[in-house]
């Protein structure tokens, strides 16, 4: 199982940045995916989830409207769009599922600076 991240970088408050996960090892289509994030010295916290069939989507509070998960079952790839950021966003983005245990990605650090 391998799950790995792209797509972070330094960008200026208000920008956007669109993440990539690319899954292999398992059958990415049945299961629900996740985004997480981890602030420096903070509790890694959820972003959003998106089910097997991209049929429901759930966000954390602070991210609605402003985030957009999504996901391509034919390219195994789970995305998150990032739009509006802000410096609170910065932190290590880490893609997640959950099959008996949870699967994490090595992470990609976001930065929102000017």
């Amino acid at each position: 199982v391998q799950l790995v991240e792209s797509g972070g970088g330094l960008v200026q408050p208000g920008g956007s940045l669109r993440l990539s996960c690319a899954a292999s090892g398992f059958t990415f289509s049945h299961y629900d995916m996740s985004w997480y994030r981890q602030a420096p010295g903070k509790e890694r916290e959820l972003v959003a989830v998106i089910t097997s069939d991209g049929g429901n989507i759930n966000y954390a509070d602070s991210m609605k409207g402003r985030f957009t998960i999504s996901r391509d079952n034919a390219k195994d790839t789970v995305y998150l769009q990032m739009n509006s950021l802000k410096p609170e966003d910065t932190a290590v983005y880490y893609c997640n599922f959950w099959a008996w245990r949870n699967y994490w990605g090595q992470g990609t650090q976001v930065t929102v600076s000017s």
